[in-house]
């Protein structure tokens, strides 16, 4: 494919499943009719469906879709790791840690945007870990050890908050919210979440040419002028927001850093600034894909997005592996 019309037919297909999206529920909607009626002040149930669910719904599974994605191009790119994604370095895991805890104390009850507070923080924790554990040693070896310790910690935490649980309730909730799902999500959500995502995605956009420079090696890249350090911690910090704040949304998704940049990469000639803003676009659209998908297969009992993805990143995984053996 030409790599020029890469980038549209990636434009295309999100728009497309972004109507979709808008389309896709139980009830009946003209998306149109309903515009018209909320701007002329008699706002009807239609429009409320529209601004209030769908919407948020549809922008929020794009976004976390396209943090995802472009988190795994920049993880892969760093370490030099096509099998580097979110999930390895234990982001998402301390996004969902912090999550967990705002969950198991109730405290995402009583004020609605505590959730998002802890998914952000516990993101930033664990970034911050990884690079005090690899201390000034920052190979992307040291790094990854460093990722999948913090990883292991994590999950080991969460198992143990839902051990403790004060009751089968909160271990529901608990374990439902970890299949990750962007169903029933308000505004405001969508407000904070996003806000933190996009300058997340800005932080690591803004590195390109020091992931560019990175493929031939980190003596090279440091004898152009990048300090390796403090750009691996401007991309550490890109990470830590864009994951953190849409995985404490969303839930805990996997897989879509994994798949969409080792997809893409040969389509870009595996030049890492070309892969970041192609693998935001179809984060987004796999995710968008995802959700249409799930709502569809069961309206009643509707399955969790990251069922989903995971059910297609485990067998991607097992490809990859294999590859990369021949």
């Amino acid at each position: 494919m030409n790599q020029r019309l890469l980038s549209p037919l990636l434009l295309l297909l999100l728009a497309i499943l972004f109507w979709v999206g808008i389309k896709t529920g139980s009830a009946p909607l003209s998306v149109l009719d309903a515009i018209k009626q909320l701007y002329a002040g008699n706002p009807s149930i239609e429009s409320l469906i529209l601004f209030e669910v769908r919407l948020p719904r549809t922008v929020l599974a794009a976004l976390t879709g396209a943090a995802l994605g472009l988190s795994g191009a920049v993880l892969q790119g760093m370490l030099r790791n096509p099998l580097a994604e979110p999930g390895l370095l234990g982001v998402a895991n301390g996004a969902a840690f912090g999550g967990v805890i705002a969950l198991y104390f109730g405290l995402s009850a009583q004020y609605l945007l505590f959730l998002p507070v802890m998914g952000v923080l516990g993101a930033g924790i664990a970034t911050l870990t990884i690079f005090l554990l690899a201390g000034n040693n920052t190979t992307a070896t040291t790094i990854i050890l460093a990722g999948v310790a913090i990883n292991s910690v994590f999950s080991s935490l969460i198992a143990m908050t839902m051990n403790y649980a004060p009751n089968p309730h909160a271990v529901t909730e608990i374990a439902t919210w970890l299949l990750g799902s962007v169903a029933n999500k308000s505004l405001n959500e969508l407000y904070f979440a996003g806000s933190i995502t996009v300058i997340g995605m800005i932080l690591m956009m803004s590195r390109a040419a020091f992931l560019d420079a990175l493929t031939i090696g980190e003596d090279t890249a440091a004898s152009l002028g990048f300090n390796i350090a403090k750009e691996r911690m401007i991309l550490g910090l890109g990470v830590a927001l864009a994951v953190g704040a849409s995985v404490a949304v969303v839930g805990a998704v996997g897989f879509v850093g994994l798949i969409i940049p080792n997809l893409l990469r040969p389509l870009v000639k595996h030049s890492p600034s070309a892969l970041l803003w192609v693998s935001a676009l179809a984060g987004a659209s796999l995710l968008l894909f995802a959700d249409i998908l799930v709502q569809g297969v069961s309206p009643t009992q509707e399955l969790k997005i990251g069922a989903i993805t995971a059910l297609l990143g485990g067998p991607f995984l097992f490809y990859l592996v294999l590859n990369n053996r021949r």
